[in-house]
């Protein structure tokens, strides 16, 4: 398994070597990062119940290839805004069990404010 270190680097290389970055402002890699999201959910759009978990399987890598944009995205942005994704990830989980603690949270999708 690739560390996210070693996975930035692939990325990162991937761009320099075509000269991207001149095009990768924060905006529009974050508007491309949507629009992966947005392609992702398009797989499952006009889907209920069991379509959903029918098409997720018979559609699997579709939903791996654009996991995989969007999480290319992730890392380049992370990169060039100088964040440690790993570290952002646990202080947020940390945040989220402070605001959905599992007694009060457990079972239900009620936000925060209503626990």
């Amino acid at each position: 398994m690739s560390s996210l270190q070693d996975l930035t680097a692939k990325v990162v290389a991937f761009r320099d070597a075509r000269e991207w970055k001149q095009f990768h402002n924060p905006k529009d890699c974050a508007l491309s990062l949507v629009l992966e999201a947005g392609e992702l959910l398009e797989i499952f759009q006009w889907k209920n119940g069991d379509e959903i978990d029918a098409t997720a399987v018979a559609r699997r890598q579709d939903v791996a290839d654009e996991l995989a944009d969007i999480f290319n995205w992730l890392l380049l942005i992370a990169h060039d805004q100088g964040i440690d994704l790993a570290q952002a990830l646990t202080d947020k989980i940390a945040v989220n069990d402070r605001k959905y603690p599992a007694d009060k949270a457990k079972g239900t999708s009620r936000k925060y404010t209503e626990l």
